[in-house]
């Protein structure tokens, strides 16, 4: 990259981070215009590693926790270290162009494997570890690795299907234990490599991320950036969040998903803050992260709505969090309760954010916004984003609309697009991009979400929202987490439904449920009130997280075919003296 590509990416960096109000950062912004652009080479290696003295790196693990201890590594260290593995596999005969499968957990290595491939040219396939044998060889068809860089535990998965793979192309297996036949040792591999690396020159438009979408209501979809989209465009993800040069910065996300290269990668280092991050093993422990943003000093902190779900089910008085200066949270809506929940607690906000695996951040409550709880917030610098009926037809102040993006100018952050031209032409059609969530917008131009196209709903005629009955039902003091799908019914169509999992010293029973319809019939409009629930020991989701209302759907459609009722699941006629409540 050229010093004035550089100089103007610095410029619009710098605007965001010292921008004075969410106006000004909107009216003022501007995509850089890059030629050639390899951020790790340009920008990290040659500006961050030789300006910045705060640390790049806070590494935790479990046994790093109890001992109160942490692994720091620099950004002089890690573009040394990064630049090692690039000589390597450089040697090895990977090179521009060719996909690499990275299934590592939220370690070191990690960090250098992303910025290694990026040096050489390379496309990066991250991957969670939690995949399947048939989840990755899918991916290998699809996406063609040349090699993959796998975690100790995913090894014996791969092993199983190692012939197939290499019959797909795969040539190199590279895992950090000692590798057993057929497989390399990371280590083995950069000792002795220089820590110098003159980096591969990559225009804007070249390749370097395939990500596959976590398939909340189909099969994942392969997703494709670019050497700018996700680098540069996330500088908006950087505004957003908050983080400013030398603050301490954590996203709870897991390795895999984008939501990791959003915050914990491209936001903290477009930042030139300090990532943090906490490779637990096990199940997620509120209580532990809680205790690592008091301890380590976080400034700033990402999650996403189910970890904060868990957050609030903790005594948050025992925890000192006022010193944190920005929360935010994406990956699906927040629900207003645990946003009020968590301000009582600790005097902020959560600030939502709206993006996708699609896209860098696009709508957000930015840092000094008035915050509308619910709200989406406003759309994000260099975005034009426009609700529209299906004809592409821009609709009212307060009436639903699909959630687009204006293509002319296309906003960086934009993917090139998927591997289903069926599905590019589905998405971007009439000069926008259609994300396939419908929103509206209130007249001081914020944004609420209202779901998922294909998860919104009508019940005698009333279209109806998942998200806004789950985030009423979170308010009753038994609901940890709730989903709502469409039930069939012969009079209405359909009716909502609602599984709900309960919080601790809470079990199913008919006074419980009765207690819940007695809730929903005093705090919920008559047109929109489930009318039946059923109590699960939880809600079936992908490994991000989300959850997969398409399942329950099926399932509901299923139940109701077949005349059966659940073990704990209880209709609104089955409690007749409900009706007498006065509201």
């Amino acid at each position: 990259m050229n010093s004035s590509t550089l100089n103007e990416f610095l410029r619009q960096r710098n605007l965001l981070l010292n921008a004075g109000s969410y106006e000004e950062a909107k009216s003022n912004f501007r995509w850089p215009p890059p030629d050639e652009f390899n951020w790790a080479v340009d920008y990290f290696d040659k500006y961050l590693a030789e300006t910045s003295t705060n640390p790049a790196l806070i590494y935790i693990n479990d046994e790093l926790f109890k001992s109160g201890d942490s692994r720091i590594l620099s950004y002089h260290e890690l573009r040394a270290r990064s630049n090692k593995l690039a000589n390597a596999l450089s040697d090895l005969g990977i090179s521009r162009g060719d996909v690499v499968m990275v299934m590592l957990n939220n370690r070191p290595e990690l960090f250098e494997s992303f910025l290694a491939l990026m040096k050489i040219g390379a496309v990066i396939s991250p991957a969670t570890t939690l995949l399947l044998p048939s989840d990755i060889e899918d991916r290998a068809s699809r996406a063609h690795f040349k090699a993959i860089i796998a975690d100790p535990e995913v090894v014996s998965r791969i092993d199983q299907i190692k012939g197939n793979l290499e019959k797909l192309g795969v040539k190199y297996f590279i895992t950090l234990s000692k590798p057993g036949p057929g497989w390399l040792n990371y280590y083995e591999l950069t000792s002795g490599k220089p820590e110098n690396f003159q980096g591969v020159k990559t225009k804007s438009d070249d390749l370097l991320l395939v990500y596959f979408t976590s398939g909340t209501t189909a099969k994942p979809k392969m997703v494709m950036h670019t050497q700018s989209s996700y680098p540069i465009g996330h500088l908006t993800t950087m505004y957003w969040v908050g983080a400013k040069p030398g603050y301490r910065h954590m996203n709870i996300s897991s390795p895999g998903w984008a939501k990791w290269a959003w915050s914990t990668f491209f936001a903290a280092f477009n930042a030139g803050a300090t990532t943090v991050v906490y490779d637990y093993s096990g199940r997620f422990s509120a209580a532990n992260h809680l205790k690592i943003l008091e301890n380590y000093g976080v400034d700033t902190l990402c999650a996403p709505p189910t970890v904060w779900r868990m957050i609030i089910l903790e005594d948050l008085t025992k925890y000192n969090l006022e010193k944190i200066k920005s929360f935010v949270s994406a990956g699906e809506p927040l629900n207003p309760e645990v946003i009020e929940r968590v301000y009582k607690a600790a005097g902020k906000y959560i600030r939502d954010g709206y993006g996708q695996t699609e896209t860098t951040l696009m709508v957000g409550n930015f840092p000094g916004m008035k915050i509308k709880p619910g709200s989406m917030g406003k759309p994000a610098p260099g975005y034009d984003i426009v609700l529209v009926d299906e004809d592409g037809n821009p609709v009212g102040t307060n009436r639903d609309g699909h959630i687009t993006v204006r293509t002319s100018p296309r906003p960086i952050g934009l993917m090139v697009g998927y591997d289903d031209e069926n599905k590019n032409r589905e998405v971007f059609r009439l000069g926008l991009y259609f994300t396939g969530d419908v929103a509206f917008m209130n007249e001081e131009g914020y944004l609420y979400f209202v779901g998922r196209a294909d998860d919104v709903f009508k019940s005698s005629d009333y279209r109806i929202s998942p998200f806004e009955l789950e985030s009423d039902l979170l308010k009753h003091p038994a609901v940890a987490e709730a989903a709502v799908v469409p039930s069939p019914d012969l009079i209405r169509g359909f009716i909502p439904k609602a599984y709900i999992v309960l919080k601790p010293g809470y079990t199913p029973s008919k006074d419980l449920a009765y207690d819940v319809f007695k809730f929903i019939r005093l705090n919920i409009a008559p047109y929109k009130r489930p009318r039946a629930i059923e109590f699960v020991p939880e809600l079936p989701k992908t490994i991000s997280g989300k959850i997969r209302r398409v399942e329950l759907r099926g399932l509901e459609r299923e139940k109701r075919n077949k005349g059966i009722r659940g073990e704990h699941e209880y209709f609104e006629d089955d409690f007749p003296d409900i009706r007498q409540l006065k509201v």
